[in-house]
């Protein structure tokens, strides 16, 4: 296999990009690096932020424990329902998750519900705990999406435009090669090239504006739970538009939609309605409860 990587509008050209290194032996995968990467700095980030709102960082090595354990298990099964038909006659290939395989938003869904479950049997916030969690999550995300990169997978149709990755047609599935993507191919010293978008890339830098709009918008909070629903209604903005370019989206079975794109636009969606209609009652309680305060302040001194 060809193991070039190229984005020659940015005339950066990487002759030999491997998927795994050896270790005594042992081939481990850069993917999984990556995502153990992202899953550390996620868990540092988080207890950062607990630490400066009062909370124990303890909990949350706990939590990002659970959360990891039960979120890969999440990201799996939403991505193999979605691609049965690449399992159903290799029931063993469900558990071989070393060339990628995971869904985020059902990591995302897993780790929500392990959130609650483990707020009810600490007897702490979930909503508090979401807030806390989100700033390691959308880090992890930013980090973890460099797997891609390099299992060369996550990429859009052909494009010229400045970020345009060049791969080798025998490096990629065959499935995620479109027909626009072949009328464009090159031959380079006579090998197959595709030319496409690096959403992997997109989503990573749009990940890394959305973990800064959270650290922006946290002295604007005003109840529990908008962080992590700014983060929902960030991640799911971008998402929508980045899925709409990949070619290896995950679809709803009879209808042929994209569920990624459809559930990231739902997201979009319920939380900036749930962020204004919540925010709208707290600054109608707030305005309420002055104007019952100046009213009695003017009647004492009547």
């Amino acid at each position: 296999m060809n193991k070039m990587i190229d984005f020659p509008n940015l005339g950066i050209h990487l002759e030999n990009v491997e998927k795994s290194v050896s270790v005594f032996g042992f081939e481990i995968a850069y993917y999984g690096m990556i995502i153990g990467l992202g899953i550390l700095a996620g868990i540092c980030i988080a207890m950062y932020m607990a630490k400066r709102t009062n909370q124990d960082p303890e909990i949350y090595i706990d939590l990002g424990i659970y959360g990891v354990f039960f979120g890969v298990i999440g990201a799996r099964i939403y991505y193999v329902l979605f691609s049965w038909d690449m399992y159903k006659d290799d029931l063993l290939s469900v558990f071989n998750i070393r060339q990628g395989g995971l869904a985020i938003y059902g990591g995302v869904i897993a780790a929500v519900i392990t959130v609650i479950v483990f707020a009810r049997i600490k007897k702490l916030s979930a909503r508090k705990l979401m807030d806390t969690a989100c700033y390691g999550l959308v880090l992890g995300q930013a980090i973890g999406r460099w797997g891609n990169f390099f299992n060369r997978e996550a990429f859009g149709d052909y494009t010229d435009g400045l970020f345009a990755m060049r791969l080798p047609l025998d490096a990629v599935r065959s499935a995620d090669v479109t027909e626009k993507m072949r009328e464009h191919m090159e031959m380079i010293d006579g090998k197959c090239f595709v030319q496409v978008h690096p959403t992997f890339l997109y989503e990573s830098l749009w990940c890394v504006f959305v973990l800064i709009l959270l650290l922006l918008y946290r002295k604007r909070q005003m109840f529990r739970g908008e962080i992590f629903l700014v983060y929902l209604a960030g991640y799911g903005f971008g998402r929508f538009w980045i899925e709409g370019l990949r070619t290896d989206q995950l679809l709803l079975p009879g209808i042929g939609w994209p569920v990624s794109r459809v559930l990231a636009g739902l997201l979009f969606v319920v939380s900036v309605t749930m962020i204004i209609r919540t925010r709208n009652t707290i600054y109608r309680r707030r305005t309420m409860h002055k104007k019952r305060k100046h009213e009695t302040v003017v009647t004492d001194e009547d």
